[in-house]
């Protein structure tokens, strides 16, 4: 299947498709699901997460750079793509020419994006961002009417929609969320009141979606839940979600360690006593990070081999104590499941003192996609394979 790989990456699409139409049913007909793919789809491969989500029943898809939407054009998506991101002024060209939805919050872009649109004779759908307490990206409440006056007077600019990010809706504490809702939905009487008619308006991620019917509007945004990873360490989520990623590996050699013998860099483990060790080829170059030496562990013959020594570059040894008949090419799961284990995304995220969302997205090219859908291979994306 994959001859000269070592360390690849198998994405259940089966899985993105069931949290696709998982949520769905939760947010009912009249709200569309916008499937976000940024960031490679958190690591899991742009192009056939994309694919999924869609026959899933997903509306559009959102990523945050315009080369992003750019890649997904390419591979033949034709769905609508929110940019949720910043696009300088000279991007305003390709954005038009590939049919991208670009978020607006300057009259520099919004200008530029409109002589391009006149030129090619077409409107260009627009949503702009409102920062309502993210104090990142977007326009303050305060600035959107305005804005949004001097959008519709530019030939070409098709105000499509509106939207907001909330800062806290993996917590318990609701207070944060309901203050941001509660600036939006004031935004919103105001605009309405302008006569100026906006046809998506959108606020929720994946935790909101779960938690806060009333920040649904008429389309929810859920990312990390999409690939099976808990949107919050807080709280549960009210409906069941499915892993999509399992990352493995190969045993490359087995040994038996003496007292006294140093593993790795720096020899930040010593031996003790004669075990047994395997070395695995995966490491930071991966994008398994560094953080786990000497306190992660990896799955063989469905048994936790805790990892001793550092994280480097390319390999990783193990302790096979208590695991026996280990061989050259057998698997190792660095996440996901094997026999009655299960090492979760979150739980290597806790032990890195990261999010789950850093797990995957820092998954390197080098790291081979294979896509199952139906209990079969269906496509494979790696450097081996060209």
């Amino acid at each position: 299947m994959l001859e000269g790989v070592v360390t690849w990456a198998e994405i259940d699409l089966d899985a993105i498709s069931d949290n696709v139409k998982a949520y769905r049913r939760h947010v009912g007909a009249e709200v569309e699901v916008i499937a976000v793919v940024k960031a490679n789809a958190y690591g899991h491969g742009a192009m056939p997460v994309a694919r999924a989500a869609l026959q899933a029943g997903a509306r559009r898809l959102a990523a945050h750079r315009a080369i992003e939407g750019i890649e997904l054009r390419r591979g033949g998506i034709e769905a609508p793509i929110l940019i949720m991101g910043y696009t300088p002024p000279d991007g305003a060209e390709l954005v038009a020419e590939w049919n991208l939805t670009p978020s607006v919050i300057t009259f520099e872009f919004a200008q530029a994006l409109s002589e391009r649109a006149a030129a090619l004779g077409k409107g260009v759908p627009v949503h702009v961002k409102v920062d309502t307490g993210m104090n990142r990206y977007g326009l303050l409440p305060s600035e959107v009417v305005a804005f949004l006056d001097t959008l519709r007077r530019l030939p070409g600019i098709v105000i499509e929609g509106l939207f907001t990010h909330l800062a806290t809706a993996d917590w318990d504490d609701s207070t944060y969320v309901r203050q941001q809702l509660d600036e939006f939905n004031a935004l919103l009487r105001s605009i309405q009141q302008t006569g100026i008619h906006i046809p998506l308006v959108h606020a929720a991620n994946s935790a909101a979606a779960m938690r806060y019917p009333e920040a649904h509007f008429n389309a929810v945004r859920p990312g990390v839940a999409l690939y099976g990873m808990q949107p919050s360490a807080e709280w549960n989520p009210p409906f069941e979600i499915h892993p999509a990623l399992t990352l493995k590996s190969k045993v490359s050699r087995v040994r038996s360690l003496k007292p006294g013998a140093g593993v790795g860099y720096g020899r930040s483990y010593v031996a003790q006593a004669e075990l047994p060790a395997a070395l695995i080829p995966v490491g930071y170059g991966d994008g398994y990070h560094r953080a786990l030496s000497n306190r992660g562990a990896v799955l063989v013959h469905g048994r936790r081999a805790p990892i001793i020594g550092r994280v480097s570059m390319d390999q990783i040894v193990v302790d096979l104590s208590g695991i026996e008949g280990v061989r050259q090419d057998d698997e190792a799961v660095l996440v996901g499941s094997q026999g009655g284990e299960r090492i979760s995304a979150e739980e290597v995220a806790a032990l890195e003192e990261t999010i789950n969302y850093e797990v995957t997205t820092s998954l390197l090219p080098r790291v081979a996609r294979v896509y199952r859908q139906g209990g079969e291979v269906v496509e494979i994306a790696s450097i081996a394979q060209g």
